[in-house]
């Protein structure tokens, strides 16, 4: 199959390329030529996350040179659950689960995009190749998860840029506890900030003729596909069980995994309504309402990896979907305030002995503000996105009790950090990846 820039650009890649390259030459995200169908009857019995991945991915990678690595780097990538919990004391009637995505080494749904990523770098490159680096901008979770997908890979270098000041104290030392072949900065800016200097870098020529450069965030294909495979499997299981199409709920930042789960729906998978859950970052629902496309500097909140105020990825949902009409009767998103996050999280300690994240209770509240025939009349899965114990800051006050620490998570917090100071300006990235 081939790939092409959202933006227009003639040119078309195969897989490889397009996960290599990241960001098209004209700044545009690839996106591919065709969409495979898929039929959930297909899909193997079981309905194991490596075997969804192969099942899914296999047509995006046909004839590629990955294609004969595919089922070890899904076996790879997908080497840890991602359950669907029922929520215990949803009113009668309301059928409400979770789909927890954050089991994986970081505990958070990045894990599974990075880990596939980096599968899939190290087993195309080849001996003398010059060495890969991996450049990231993060709100706080990608980051993370990049960094342990890559650590140590032979070949390959991470540089991590995220926003000083902006992200949970969990989520930095996450972010700067690697050392190795992975470098850590604190932008004096916003995520908005580190995510144009991404950007910039790929198209500068100075950088482009001394870095062999490729990304990690959502702008990278390669990100969102391995993401489209909980979807797949969720919806599927739901299906088989209900002869029902399952609703999604979505904490949204930078809109990578949204995408993954409108373009799983897209093709052919039995996913139903679709709401993006934004915190007070809301652009994309004002978007949806006013129909003017208006990116404007990011906000800080208590969901801070959902703090974006310019989502790479509403790129990719205009291509897939270029009349404001169809878009809107496709998806919904909504916005929600710290205090309603706050409330949220001790409501639903109480309710349903749910311990949510930040992000995951942006997504708890706007279920609790749908109509409660809504409610009823349909099935619901929220996607928790983080474990709450990556915030214990903010939710341990509010619960009154402490949050536990995953095992893999208490590891990497035990690590001594290692951080630099960067300006947010190309130029001093430049100067800094000497």
């Amino acid at each position: 199959m081939d790939f092409h820039s959202t933006r227009g650009a003639p040119e078309r890649i195969d897989f490889s390329t397009a996960l290599l390259r990241g960001l098209a030459p004209d700044g545009g995200l690839y996106v591919p030529q065709e969409w495979p169908r898929q039929d959930a009857e297909q899909f193997p019995q079981e309905l194991a996350l490596p075997a969804v991945g192969m099942q899914l991915v296999a047509p995006f990678a046909a004839s590629d040179r990955l294609a004969p690595s595919l089922s070890d780097i899904v076996t790879e990538a997908f080497s840890f659950p991602a359950p669907v919990v029922p929520i215990r004391g949803a009113a009668a009637g309301e059928n409400l689960s979770v789909l927890e995505l954050f089991h994986g080494p970081t505990a958070a749904f990045k894990d599974f995009g990075a880990r596939f990523l980096a599968a899939c770098f190290q087993r195309l490159r080849a001996p003398g190749d010059p060495l890969l680096n991996i450049l990231v901008a993060t709100s706080g979770d990608t980051g993370g998860a990049v960094a342990a997908a890559f650590h140590r890979r032979p070949g390959m270098a991470v540089t991590v840029l995220y926003p000083k000041g902006l992200v949970s104290p969990t989520q930095e030392r996450q972010l700067t506890c690697w050392g190795d072949n992975v470098r850590s900065f604190a932008v004096h800016g916003t995520f908005d900030d580190c995510q144009r200097m991404v950007k910039e870098a790929f198209v500068d020529p100075q950088l482009r003729a001394r870095q062999n450069l490729s990304s990690a965030n959502s702008i990278n294909l390669g990100r969102l596909l391995p993401q489209a495979v909980y979807y797949a499997a969720t919806s599927i299981a739901h299906w088989r069980a209900r002869t029902e199409r399952l609703n999604f709920i979505i904490p949204s930042g930078n809109l990578g995994n949204a995408v993954a789960c409108i373009w799983a729906r897209h093709m052919g998978l039995p996913i139903g309504e679709v709401i993006l859950a934004h915190n007070a970052n809301a652009t994309v629902p004002e978007f949806l309402q006013r129909g003017e496309w208006q990116p404007r500097a990011s906000r800080a909140t208590l969901a801070s990896a959902m703090d974006v105020g310019n989502p790479s990825n509403m790129e990719r949902l205009r291509h897939l979907l270029p009349e404001l009409d169809a878009l809107r009767r496709a998806v919904s998103a909504v916005s929600i305030d710290d205090a309603a996050i706050s409330a949220r999280i001790r409501a639903d300690r109480a309710a349903f002995g749910q311990i949510w994240c930040p992000h995951t209770a942006v997504a708890a509240e706007v279920w609790a503000r749908l109509p409660a025939e809504v409610r009823r009349e349909r099935s619901w899965c929220l996607v928790a996105t983080a474990s709450p114990a990556k915030f214990p800051e903010i939710v341990e006050p509010l619960i009154g009790e402490s949050v536990p620490v995953p095992p893999a998570l208490a590891d990497l917090l035990g690590r001594p950090t290692h951080v630099e100071s960067l300006k947010p300006t190309l130029e001093a990235l430049r100067a800094a990846l000497v």
